[in-house]
């Protein structure tokens, strides 16, 4: 096998070789000028319109939403698509753009991108929200992928070095998925069957994740500083190891502080590893391992050049660019197992490179900065003295005229969008470097071809129509994504320090000392279930619905005190023997254990009544307003205790799953609307947004409660502060009984789409609401 892996990488260097020998002659002798500059005046017939005929002209920095109804509004959305498709087929596809087949499947894929940009949201749009991920399996039968996905994604982004960039490596792990769920659908006939669609694509799911993992754990762990040099050499070995051998090696030994990371890295790509392994025919597993060699083995030699090197040839600096630019390609169609395509498998080699130089030129000074090896921070530092390297921007335009020419056979289609991508390219770069540096670097690198240029930095000036929508939706994710993490950091920061603050309001503490021993010994019981280690989650979300509406936290303190008094009452009647019979809640004895019945049966009702008399005790509202919040109060715990009727009576027999929605929207679901209802009352919302504030509490608190169940059944006591198990020890119908682990799963993503989907009933930032959604699925007590 490893002989085979060697000769598989030779037989690639001499096909590159080749191609580089046939693009050299093109710059040495200047063919493609010519070419392109007729290309060009072609083109720029539908990009450059005379300054009397330029209509308005806007670009996407005026916002995701407002940029595609713009587009939609001038009448430029179809082309915008239709190029965007054709990009997406030449990259990601590898197809050829002169078949009517072809033709069809991108008019039918503007069609779906339309749609689909009809109806996301701002927020939504381009960030690969679960809901939408998750609506998608619903749709396709493989929800419990998705969730696989999601519980994976998570546990990748816990586990990324802080010197690695987060949100980066997240985009290009979903990107890579997303690239093989494409050439999945690619594969189906039109008569596949439902199920064996759905597995399918679960294969793709899971196997694109497999070689996603490739991007944020083997290249950018390498190209980070996360590790030291010898750290660095003792880590490819180990890959180079598991390619060649086809056996993930032991992780070995490492420094202390890096040791679990890396254990959690080794242990996720060995699993990747061998699912791979399984789930790919042996033809197609050959393949697979020779093109991650191929691709592996390029990266290495680019990784381990030294800028101040100044002697590399150009053979040297520019073969393992091809390689690895083609082969990253490559291997997504070896990944699910995919019929030989030559023709796939010819444009994809020679198209690889156009991206690379393009991406490359984009990242100019960052490489410079890193002491990166590139053919453009290679050209840019040694050029005065080696006047023999091929210069990367001639040669980029040469692999663009081998691409229109010979790749494509002069297609119309094709050379739109090629000439497209590189004058939006040049634009966009133009912006990112600023106008005198951009300057600076064309100076030198067009230095040779003073009249192409011209021409060119005309277009990058002047043309129109040619952006695309995968950049659009690149930056649109990034900064969501950017914003996500701020966002999520923000929110745990803000629920800490409410939950702090709340700790030192919350206990009983009027003059224990001096009370009438019975009351002291209520008022102690009370202290002692309050003050226990609580989540305070219905009074931190009351807390942030009041600052969305405009409340003063002063003034909400008695609503936040009645929350937490009634959510510990409805606790302590829950642990009763006579009701769920718990020996310990929130990491202590029970209060009926650390008490007795009868005091704990008291402490509830007391806590319901001072839950009361701090409501009755508001004063910053409208007497109505606070009238109609201690109705709405009481009506919520008679429905707490239908709940808790529905959950004793449910032991005597099986329970359906609407039954089962019910028990837990009034156990638990009416808590949470509780925390998000009083505060619209007091703020006088309207009667929709009241409803739309219903309908995600409903939606949210079973969630949660299925949550609860995975957790019991899931679940280490320590981490629960409760007894693990309890529940079926009990002979409870819960969600895990009634549905099984998956099916429970499957109905908790269900509610967390539901909840989500009311959020824009809602007329103000929502942004909290779907972090505390995000933490109430996500928890591990």
């Amino acid at each position: 096998m490893m002989k085979e892996t060697h000769s598989s990488y030779q037989l690639a260097e001499v096909r590159a070789e080749q191609y580089f020998k046939r693009l050299r002659t093109e710059v040495l002798e200047r063919h493609f000028i010519p070419v392109l500059t007729d290309d060009f005046s072609e083109w720029k017939e539908n990009h450059v319109n005379l300054p009397f005929l330029a209509g308005p002209k806007k670009d996407s920095s005026i916002g995701y939403r407002p940029y595609l109804k713009w587009l939609d509004y001038t009448g430029k959305l179809d082309p915008y698509l239709r190029r965007s498709a054709a990009y997406l087929y030449m990259r990601d596809l590898g197809k050829a753009m002169d078949t009517a087949e072809a033709e069809e499947e991108i008019e039918q894929t503007v069609r779906r991108l339309k749609k689909y940009v009809a109806h996301s949201t701002e927020e939504k749009a381009g960030t690969l929200s679960r809901d939408e991920l998750y609506r998608w399996g619903e749709k396709e039968g493989i929800e419990l992928s998705v969730i696989w996905l999601f519980s994976k994604l998570s546990s990748v982004a816990e586990h990324i070095p802080n010197e690695l960039n987060a949100g980066h490596a997240k985009r290009k792990l979903i990107k890579i998925i997303a690239g093989v769920v494409l050439h999945a659908y690619d594969q189906m006939g039109e008569d596949i069957e439902e199920d064996v669609r759905a597995v399918k694509l679960d294969e793709a799911i899971r196997l694109g994740y497999a070689y996603g993992l490739t991007y944020p754990f083997v290249d950018d762990l390498l190209d980070s500083n996360y590790l030291t040099d010898k750290e660095k050499e003792q880590y490819s070995a180990m890959i180079r190891t598991a390619l060649l051998t086809r056996e993930i090696p032991e992780l070995g030994e490492w420094p202390e502080g890096k040791r679990e990371i890396l254990a959690y890295i080794h242990s996720e790509l060995s699993e990747a590893f061998t699912y791979m392994k399984n789930h790919q025919s042996p033809e197609a597993l050959n393949t697979f391992f020779s093109e991650s060699y191929v691709f592996f083995h390029a990266q290495e030699l680019d990784r381990n050049k030294e800028l101040s090197h100044a002697d590399y040839t150009n053979e040297e600096l520019l073969i393992p660019v091809i390689l690895k630019s083609a082969s990253s390609r490559l291997i997504v169609r070896s990944v699910i197992g995919a019929d030989e395509d030559k023709g796939f498998d010819e444009r994809t080699f020679y198209y690889g490179i156009y991206n690379q130089l393009a991406d490359d030129f984009t990242d100019l000074f960052d490489d410079l900065q890193a002491g990166a090896v590139t053919p453009y921070t290679y050209y840019w530092t040694h050029h005065k003295e080696r006047t023999d390297l091929v210069n990367p921007f001639e040669l980029y335009f040469a692999v663009i005229a081998n691409l229109i020419h010979y790749v494509y056979s002069s297609n119309e289609l094709a050379r739109e969008v090629i000439l497209d991508r590189a004058i939006n390219g040049l634009k966009r770069n133009k912006v990112r470097f600023g106008a005198e540096k951009y300057k600076e670097v064309m100076g030198l690198f067009a230095a040779g071809m003073p009249e192409f240029n011209r021409l060119i930095q005309k277009l990058v000036k002047k043309a129109e129509n040619v952006d695309f929508f995968d950049k659009l939706l690149r930056d649109h994710m990034l900064a969501q994504l950017e914003k996500d993490r701020t966002d999520r950091e923000t929110f745990s920061s803000l629920t800490n320090e409410l939950r702090e603050e709340m700790n030192s309001f919350l206990p009983l503490g009027e003059d224990i000392q001096n009370a009438l021993p019975e009351e002291r010994t209520l008022r102690e019981a009370a202290n002692y279930s309050l003050m226990a280690d609580g989540k305070r989650m219905r009074p931190v979300i009351a807390w942030m619905m009041g600052m969305e509406f405009g409340l003063n936290k002063q003034d909400l303190i008695p609503v936040l005190k009645s929350l937490e008094y009634m959510h510990t009452a409805s606790l302590i009647f829950d642990d009763l023997p006579s009701q769920d019979n718990a020996a310990a809640r929130r990491g202590q004895p029970a209060l009926h254990i650390a008490y007795t019945n009868a005091i704990a049966e008291l402490t509830g009702i007391f806590l319901i009544q001072k839950a009361t008399l701090e409501q009755a005790s508001i004063q910053s509202f409208k007497p109505e307003a606070v009238l109609s919040l201690i109705q709405y109060s009481a009506n919520a715990a008679m429905q707490m205790c239908r709940g808790q009727v529905i959950d004793l009576e449910e032991k005597k027999g099986s329970v359906s799953l609407e039954e089962l929605n019910s028990m837990c929207f009034y156990k638990t679901g009416i808590g949470f609307e509780a925390a998000v209802m009083m505060p619209a009352i007091l703020a006088e919302a309207d009667e929709g947004e009241r409803q739309a504030l219903k309908q995600f509490a409903h939606h949210a608190g079973i969630a949660f409660q299925i949550k609860d169940d995975l957790l019991d059944t899931e679940g280490n006591s320590e981490a629960l502060g409760k007894p693990a198990g309890q529940d079926e020890e009990n002979g409870r119908s819960t969600f895990v009984t009634v549905l099984g682990v998956d099916g429970a799963r499957k109905q908790m993503w269900h509610h967390y789409c539901e909840a989500i989907e009311s959020l824009p009933g809602i007329n103000r930032n929502t942004d909290f609401l779907k972090h505390l959604l995000d933490y109430l699925i996500n928890r591990q007590r």
